[in-house]
C-alpha cells in the first residue's frame, strides 16, 4: 500500500456543508471556517482500567491530560473483543454480523460502505497510519501508511499539506500496542514484586513478570499518543481538531480479549474538542464504537445514512444530554482463531446495572491463543499443585454456564453470576428477550451462524459452504493427527513467543 499520497483534495464550499446545530463549521487558527479535523487514535490490546486515568497504575501522561482537557467516557463499548470485527465496525458504522465481519481475520461484505466513502465527497482526506486488519480495499479505500504502528512521517507530512491547502482531514492513527509479544517500553518502571494483580488473574511469578512487560507498552502506546498530539501544535492544528482515544478490547490475559465480560468489551474513551467539548468533563453517557462513524459524519457537518446501526452522540460531546444509549451489545466467535475452541459462540446484552452472558456451546472447552501462552500455562501448573485460587480460576475460564449475570454496578469486574438466583429470573428474561431481538434485527441465527464464520474469513473466501465446511474439516483433521509429542510442543512454544496474530 503506498503512503499517504500529496493529495490536495479541494474542500468544499462553507455554503454547501449541512447547517447542522452544534455542529457548524470551525474557526480556523487562520481566521477561515471549515469542517473540524479530526484524529482517533486507537490503541490494540488494552484493558481500559490499566490506563491512569481510569485508576490504572500504567504510566500514561499524555492520555491523562488528554483527558484534563477533553471528556471521559465511562460507558464505551464495542461489539466484539477482538481485533479485525473491532475496526470494521468502528470504520463502517455496522455491527458485526450486518456487515459480515464478525469472526477474526475477517472481510466485509461487498457493497459495504465505509466513512472513507461517506467523508472524501465532503473534501476531507481520510487516512489511516498503522495496524489495518481490515478489507476489502474497495470498502476501505484509506490514504494509508504504516506497517503495524503509526508513521508519525507520514502523519507529520498529512498534516503539513492539510494546513497548508486549508483541507479537512480524518486520520485514524492505529497503534500495534499494548499486543503481546509486550516486547516495547521500559519494563523496568514496572518490578513484578511490586505491580498490582487482577483477582481473576492467578498470581504466578511467570504472570506478574508478563503483566509488568505489558504495562510498559501501554505507556510506549502513550508516546505515540504524545507524538501525534506534539504534530497537530507543531502545525497549530490543536484547536481545530477533535482528538479521540480509544483502548480497543482488553488485554489477552484471562477473562478480558476474546470473551464478552466487561474488560473484553469495555473501552477507554477520551474526546478533546476545543470550544465543544468541556475540559476535564466525564460522562456516564453509555456509546458504543458502532457510534463513531455516526459521530465523526456529524462532526463533519453531514447525516448518516438510514442504514448505519450507530448514531451520533455529538450531543453528549456538547453537554446538550448525559445519555445516549440504554443496551450495548456484544459477540464472540471462536471459529478461526488461533487455538480457538471450534464453535464456541457468545451473545452479550448490557444494560444500564446488569450484563447477560449467553453461552450457547457452553458444554464446549474455551481455547484460544491465551490458554496455550506460557503466562496462562503457569496458572494451569498452580492448580495442579493445590492452589485453590487458581483450580477455580482456570476451571471457570475453560468451562462457563449457558447464562451468565453480572450486576455491573455493584460488581464491577463481574465475578459474581447471579443468574441461577431465582430473585434474577425477571432480570434475565428481559435481558435475554432484548438480545434475541438484537440478533434478529442483525441476522444472527446463533450457532449457525458461528458454524458459517469461515465463509467471512480470508481463508475460505468465495468458497461454498459446503467447501468450506469440508476445508475446514480437512484442516483440523490434519492438525489433531500433528498435535502430539514434540510436534504440540513446538508449536506451544511458537505461538506464546507473542505472535502478533490474534
Amino acid at each position: 500500500m503506498r503512503p499517504f499520497a500529496a493529495v490536495r483534495t479541494v474542500a468544499l464550499a462553507i455554503g454547501m456543508l449541512v447547517a447542522i446545530v452544534d455542529v457548524a463549521p470551525v474557526a480556523a487558527a487562520d481566521g477561515s471556517t471549515r469542517p473540524a479535523n479530526i484524529v482517533f487514535i486507537i490503541a490494540d490490546d488494552c484493558t481500559f482500567r490499566d490506563i491512569g486515568c481510569y485508576g490504572g497504575q500504567a504510566h500514561t501522561p499524555n492520555i491523562d491530560r488528554l483527558a484534563q482537557s477533553g471528556m471521559k467516557f465511562n460507558r464505551c463499548f464495542q461489539a466484539a473483543p477482538m481485533c479485525s470485527p473491532t475496526r470494521h465496525n468502528l470504520y463502517t458504522g455496522l455491527y458485526p454480523v450486518k456487515s459480515g465481519a464478525y469472526p477474526n481475520h475477517t472481510f466485509a461484505q461487498d457493497g459495504t460502505e465505509s466513512i472513507v466513502h461517506y467523508l472524501k465527497p465532503l473534501g476531507y482526506r481520510v487516512a489511516l497510519s498503522g495496524k489495518r486488519h481490515v478489507g476489502p480495499n474497495e470498502v476501505f479505500p484509506f490514504e494509508y501508511s504504516g506497517k503495524g504502528n503509526p508513521d508519525m512521517q507520514q502523519i507529520d507530512q498529512l498534516f503539513a499539506e492539510c494546513k497548508e491547502s486549508k483541507t479537512p482531514f480524518c486520520l485514524f492513527a492505529c497503534s500495534n500496542e499494548p499486543h503481546s509479544p509486550w516486547n516495547k517500553g521500559d519494563a523496568s518502571r514496572y518490578p513484578p514484586a511490586k505491580i498490582k494483580l487482577p483477582p481473576y488473574i492467578v498470581d504466578t511469578p511467570m504472570v506478574r513478570e508478563t503483566f509488568a512487560k505489558y504495562l510498559a507498552e501501554i505507556t510506549y502506546f502513550d508516546d505515540q499518543v504524545g507524538q501525534i498530539l506534539d504534530r497537530l501544535d507543531k502545525h497549530q492544528l490543536q484547536d481545530d481538531t477533535l482528538v479521540m482515544v480509544v483502548s480497543e478490547q482488553g488485554n489477552s490475559f484471562p477473562f478480558a480479549k476474546w470473551t464478552c465480560y466487561s474488560n473484553g468489551l469495555q473501552s477507554a474513551m477520551i474526546v478533546r474538542w476545543p470550544g465543544k467539548v468541556q475540559a476535564g468533563s466525564t460522562t456516564d453517557a453509555m456509546v458504543e464504537y458502532v457510534d463513531v462513524t455516526p459521530t465523526f459524519l456529524d462532526v463533519a457537518g453531514t447525516t448518516s445514512p438510514p442504514k448505519l446501526d450507530g448514531k451520533s452522540f455529538v450531543p453528549v460531546l456538547t453537554g446538550k444530554t448525559d445519555q445516549h444509549k440504554s443496551f450495548s451489545y456484544g459477540l464472540m466467535t471462536t471459529r478461526g482463531i488461533i487455538n480457538g475452541s471450534d464453535a464456541y459462540a457468545i451473545r452479550t446484552v448490557r444494560g444500564q446495572q446488569y450484563r447477560l452472558i449467553w453461552n450457547l456451546n457452553h458444554e464446549t472447552k474455551f481455547t484460544n491463543a491465551c490458554t496455550q501462552a506460557p503466562y496462562f500455562q503457569s496458572m494451569v501448573e498452580a492448580a495442579k499443585a493445590g492452589n485453590s485460587n487458581a483450580h477455580e480460576l482456570v476451571n471457570r475460564y475453560y468451562y462457563r454456564p449457558e447464562l451468565e449475570l453480572y450486576d455491573c454496578n455493584a460488581d464491577p469486574l463481574e465475578m459474581n453470576n447471579l443468574a441461577e438466583n431465582p430473585e434474577y429470573a425477571s432480570v434475565i428474561k428481559e435481558l435475554k428477550s432484548n438480545l434475541d431481538q438484537w440478533m434478529a434485527s442483525q441476522g444472527d441465527e446463533g450457532i449457525e451462524t458461528e458454524y458459517d464464520a469461515i465463509l467471512h474469513q480470508n481463508a475460505y473466501k468465495n468458497m461454498t459452504r459446503e467447501e468450506a465446511r469440508e476445508a475446514w474439516k480437512t484442516k483440523n483433521t490434519k492438525k489433531a493427527k500433528q498435535q502430539g509429542g514434540s510436534g504440540k510442543k513446538r508449536k506451544a512454544k511458537k505461538s506464546a513467543g507473542g505472535s502478533r496474530g490474534d
